[in-house]
């Protein structure tokens, strides 16, 4: 009897998973090509290095690992850089033991004043966030004078965030607790099955019997306590906290949720690719580091990568619909 072989079908979800995922492999060897062409070294491959940019990372990860559960309402937190920012602030201020459950209490109250806005009084979300991060920075101004805090992050927020175990970095390990409890949550809960039939359909997800406000302002309290944890975590790494420190995380942030192919409409999307997305820009930032890119290109990269990956899921909306 002959026998014979085929192809296991590959999802559409999954094809921008083992794009990304091919991806990270032309940028590591570009990136390769190019330290050993100018430097003679490859640092890209040392496990030391990767490990590092990893670390730096981690802190990307969780943000993204919240915006993912909130693009996949088809909304958007524009409030996380500034999130950050006050949660690593107030922590910084509070100190003690009380620190990092103070960062995170900031998180889970802009989350909740975000998905207020949102669910109940129906206000789009890119300009509600948008506001409220604005408040975030007037707040947060206002508390330090226009001058950086001089307070110092707690032991416990460095330990987190710079200190090693077993050789590992302690923040992916932390990176990793949260990828596990968002991966589960998405997959395992009744919480991220409604979360996934809201994004697709709001008013079909009602009329079946979900409660769609409540998975909205659950959703972006999960997006601002991931958002107040990589603050804090960010404020350990850097023993301090200051102005403006979660600018540089909005867009990345965005960019990998979309690269690791979450539909920015909403509704559809895999945590293993946003996890892959994270490690593509990690990576895609260092060698662009290397090859001495300044931030405005990077952040011309980014955008375009965004806008690129609207149009493609825009038209495949359009066409299905």
């Amino acid at each position: 009897m002959a026998m014979t072989f085929s192809i296991p079908y590959l999802k559409a979800q999954d094809k921008p998973i083992f794009i990304a995922s091919a991806f990270i492999l032309v940028i590591l060897g570009v990136g390769t090509a190019y330290t050993l062409a100018t430097q003679g070294t490859a640092p890209l491959l040392s496990p030391g290095y990767l490990l590092q940019q990893l670390q730096t990372g981690s802190f990307l990860g969780i943000v993204a690992a919240g915006m993912m559960v909130v693009i996949l309402l088809g909304q958007i937190d524009l409030s996380v850089a500034w999130t950050m920012t006050a949660a690593a602030m107030m922590a910084t201020t509070v100190g003690g033991e009380m620190a990092i459950p103070i960062g995170i209490a900031i998180g889970a109250s802009v989350g909740l004043v975000n998905g207020f806005g949102v669910a109940y009084l129906r206000v789009p979300s890119m300009i509600f966030t948008l506001g409220v991060d604005s408040v975030l920075r007037g707040l947060m101004v206002a508390h330090t004078g226009g001058f950086a805090p001089q307070d110092a992050a707690t032991p416990l927020m460095r330990t987190l965030a710079a200190g090693k175990t077993l050789g590992i970095p302690n923040a992916i390990f932390v990176w990793l607790v949260i990828s596990v409890v968002i991966a589960m949550m998405l997959k395992r809960t009744a919480f991220g099955r409604e979360i996934y039939v809201t994004g697709n359909r709001e008013i079909a997800a009602y009329l079946s019997g979900i409660r769609t406000r409540k998975v909205i302002l659950g959703s972006f309290v999960v997006s601002g306590i991931c958002a107040a944890m990589a603050g804090v975590m960010l404020a350990g790494y850097s023993a301090r906290a200051y102005q403006g420190m979660g600018n540089a995380f909005l867009l990345p942030a965005i960019a990998a949720v979309v690269i690791g192919g979450t539909r920015i409409l909403g509704g559809q999307g895999r945590y293993i690719g946003t996890l892959i997305g994270v490690i593509l820009i990690v990576l895609l930032n260092s060698v662009l580091s290397i090859m001495q890119m300044p931030e405005a290109g990077r952040q011309v990269i980014y955008g375009s990568v965004i806008i690129c990956m609207l149009l493609v899921y825009g038209r495949g909306n359009r066409v299905h619909s």
